[in-house]
C-alpha cells in the first residue's frame, strides 16, 4: 500500500499543470481554424471571451467564425454587444454587420449599418469594400445609397495622391504632402501611418517614432502602428519593448487581407518566421492574392528562416514564374543549389523583395556599373538605398552615393542634402555627397556640418583647401567632365576632380596660367583612366578634345610629377609597368 502511494505522488509530481487563460483557448481556437474545424474554433473562442470579456478582439473572433458558420444574427448579436459593452470605438463592426446583414438579404438592415460605418469610421479600413457593398445595395434596393458625409474620405485625394507617391519611391515628396495633409486634418490617422513609413523608408527612425506614437495616443489598438513600432524598437535594439509588443501582436488574426501581410511581414522581420509563415500561408490560399510574387517570395524567406528548405524552393519556383524579369527568386533557387550541394550553408534571408544589396552591386558592375531604369524606379530598392545611407558602414554608404548619383531624381537630392547635415557622418563621405550634388546641377548655398560647426557651401564650386578657386580651375574640370559624362562613373569623376585639387594644392602659389584648358582636362582625363585601368591611348584622348599628342603627354607629365601617379599605380597594380 505504500509503495502504490508512493508511486501516486511520483505520478502527481511528473504531470505539468496547463494554465487555462484566454491566450491558451486563443491559440486552440486558431489551430482549429487552420484545419476548417469551425465548431471547435467556436467553443474556444467562446472560452477565450469568458477568460478576458474585456478584450474587443476575442469578441470579434467570435463574431468572424459565426459568420463563417452562417449564423449572421448570432455574429450581429456578438458586434452589437462589442459596440455597446466592450468598445464602441471598433466602428469597423457596423462594417462587419452589414455584410451579415446583406448575407441575410436584409438590404435596408444593411444599408444602415453601412451608412453608419462610413459617417463614423475614421480609419477607412474597408472603404473599397464598402463601396463594391454601396452597388450591390442600390441594385437590391433600386436606389443609391445616401451617405450624408464619409468620414474617413476627408483629405482621402490627397491622400490616395501621397500613398501612390510611396509607391513609387517618392518618399521626400510624399513626406511633404502627407505633413500638409496632416495640418488640416490631425486626426487622420491613416496619413499618419504612412508618413511614419515614409520617415521609416527615409531611414528617419526617430520621425517615424514620433507619429507612430500620436495613432497610439489616439488608438492604442492600431494594428499598422502597433508593428511599425515594434520594428522601431528592434532597431534601436530595446528587447524589453519588442517583447512586450510581441505579446500584443502574436494573438492577433486579422480579417482584412492588408491586416495579414502586414502582420506577417512584421513577423518576419521581428524573428518570428513560425507565425510569419502561418500568416503567408493563409494569404497563399486566397485567390485574390496569390498571384503576387512578392507573396511567394515572403512565404518562401518564411519557409527558409524556419527550417522547410523544400517548401521554400516550391514558393521560389512560383515566384520566378511571376516575375521572371526581376531575377530575385531565380537568385534564390541557386543559393538553394548551393545548399543541397552541400557547398553552402543556410542563412537566415530578409523578407525585402529585391536581390541582397551586395548582389545588387555585382550586377551592375558588370553592366558597366550602369543602373537599369527599372531598378532605379522600383521603391523597394530606393528604399534600400536611402537606408543604407544612413545605417550602412563606411564602404556601403559609398556605394550608395555613386550609386544615387545615378539616379538624380528629387528624392535623391533631398536625401543627400540631409546627408550634409547629419553630424556623425564622416567628412570624406560628405565630399562625395556634395559632389554629386553639383554633378546633379544642384544650385547653392547648402548647408554643411563639419565639426561641430555649420556652414553653406556653394556646390557649383570645387570643395578645397586653396584660399580661393579660380575660374580658369573650375574650366578645366567642367570641360573634362563634358566629356566624360557617358564613359565614367560618377566616383571616377570624383577621383579627377580630387586629382586636379591635389596638383592645384601642391604647387600652389605657383599655379601655372591656363592658357590651355583642353589640353590640362585631356590629361586628367588620361590619368583617371589609367588609375582605374581603363583603355586609353593619347591618340584617343587627344581625338576627342581636339588637341595634339604632345599637349596631352606634356600636361599629363606635369601633374605626374607633382602627384607620383606613376607610383600610385604601381603601388596598387603591382603588374603594371607604370608607363605614363
Amino acid at each position: 500500500m505504500k509503495e502504490k502511494t508512493l508511486r501516486a505522488e511520483q505520478t502527481r509530481n511528473n504531470i505539468i499543470p496547463i494554465h487555462l487563460d484566454a491566450t491558451f483557448f486563443f491559440e486552440r481556437a486558431v489551430r482549429s481554424l487552420d484545419r476548417n474545424h469551425y465548431d471547435k474554433a467556436l467553443k474556444y473562442f467562446r472560452k477565450a471571451v469568458e477568460y478576458e470579456p474585456e478584450n474587443a478582439v476575442n469578441h470579434c473572433n467570435l463574431a468572424g467564425v459565426l459568420s463563417e458558420m452562417g449564423d449572421f444574427e448570432g455574429s450581429n448579436r456578438v458586434l452589437k454587444s462589442i459596440l455597446d459593452d466592450v468598445d464602441p470605438t471598433m466602428t469597423e463592426c457596423y462594417f462587419y454587420m452589414a455584410n451579415n446583414f446583406a448575407n441575410m438579404e436584409q438590404f435596408e438592415a444593411a444599408e444602415e449599418a453601412l451608412i453608419t460605418y462610413l459617417e463614423e469610421d475614421p480609419y477607412g479600413q474597408f472603404l473599397d469594400e464598402a463601396e463594391e457593398m454601396m452597388e450591390l445595395l442600390r441594385f437590391e434596393l433600386h436606389r443609391p445609397t445616401k451617405v450624408s458625409k464619409i468620414k474617413a474620405r476627408e483629405g482621402m485625394v490627397e491622400h490616395d495622391r501621397a500613398r501612390a507617391l510611396l509607391e513609387e519611391g517618392k518618399f521626400a515628396q510624399a513626406v511633404e504632402l502627407l505633413e500638409e495633409i496632416l495640418e488640416e486634418h490631425p486626426d487622420f490617422l491613416a496619413a499618419r501611418n504612412n508618413l511614419a513609413l515614409a520617415y521609416y523608408y527615409m531611414g528617419f527612425f526617430d520621425e517615424a517614432k514620433d507619429e507612430i506614437v500620436k495613432v497610439l495616443d489616439e488608438e492604442p489598438g492600431n494594428l499598422h502602428a502597433l508593428c511599425n513600432l515594434t520594428i522601431l524598437y528592434q532597431h534601436e535594439g530595446n528587447r524589453k519593448a519588442v517583447d512586450e509588443l510581441l505579446s500584443t501582436l502574436r494573438p492577433v488574426v486579422p480579417f482584412h487581407q492588408e491586416h495579414v501581410f502586414k502582420l506577417a511581414t512584421t513577423m518576419g522581420i521581428l524573428g518570428e518566421h513560425e507565425a510569419a509563415y502561418g500568416h503567408f500561408c493563409r494569404l497563399l490560399k486566397d485567390d485574390e492574392v496569390n498571384f503576387d510574387p512578392c507573396l511567394f517570395h515572403y512565404a518562401a524567406v518564411a519557409a527558409w528562416n524556419t527550417g522547410r528548405y523544400n517548401n521554400a524552393r516550391r514558393h521560389w519556383i512560383q515566384a520566378d514564374k511571376l516575375d521572371p524579369e526581376s531575377g530575385i527568386a531565380r537568385f534564390y533557387l541557386s543559393q538553394y543549389d548551393s545548399w543541397a550541394d552541400g557547398t553552402l550553408q543556410p542563412q537566415p534571408i530578409s523578407y525585402h523583395y529585391h536581390l541582397p544589396f551586395e548582389e545588387q552591386f555585382k550586377l551592375w558592375q558588370k553592366n558597366g556599373g550602369t543602373i537599369p531604369e527599372s531598378v532605379k524606379a522600383d521603391p523597394l530598392v530606393r528604399s534600400s538605398f536611402f537606408w543604407a545611407l544612413r545605417h550602412g558602414n563606411y564602404d556601403t554608404k559609398l556605394q550608395v552615393i555613386e550609386a544615387l548619383g545615378q539616379v538624380g531624381d528629387y528624392e535623391v537630392q533631398q536625401a543627400l542634402r540631409a546627408f550634409l547635415v547629419e553630424p556623425d557622418e564622416e567628412e570624406s563621405l560628405k565630399d562625395v555627397a556634395l559632389f554629386v550634388l553639383r554633378h546633379l546641377g544642384v544650385k547653392g548655398p547648402l548647408p554643411l556640418k563639419q565639426g561641430g560647426s555649420t556652414t553653406f557651401v556653394n556646390p557649383e564650386i570645387v570643395t578645397s583647401e586653396l584660399p580661393e578657386w579660380n575660374n580658369d580651375w573650375q574650366r578645366v574640370v567642367s570641360t573634362a567632365f563634358k566629356q566624360m559624362k557617358s564613359r565614367y562613373d560618377v566616383m571616377q569623376q570624383y577621383d579627377l576632380e580630387n586629382l586636379w585639387v591635389e596638383y592645384l594644392t601642391k604647387v600652389y602659389p605657383d599655379v601655372p596660367v591656363i592658357f590651355h584648358v583642353e589640353g590640362w582636362a585631356a590629361a586628367l582625363e588620361y590619368l583617371t583612366a589609367k588609375m582605374h585601368r581603363h583603355p586609353l591611348t593619347y591618340q584617343e584622348v587627344a581625338e576627342r578634345y581636339g588637341i595634339s599628342v604632345s599637349t596631352v603627354s606634356k600636361y599629363a607629365r606635369q601633374i605626374d610629377q607633382v602627384c607620383g601617379i606613376k607610383d600610385k599605380i604601381k603601388a596598387i597594380f603591382p603588374s603594371n609597368t607604370g608607363n605614363i
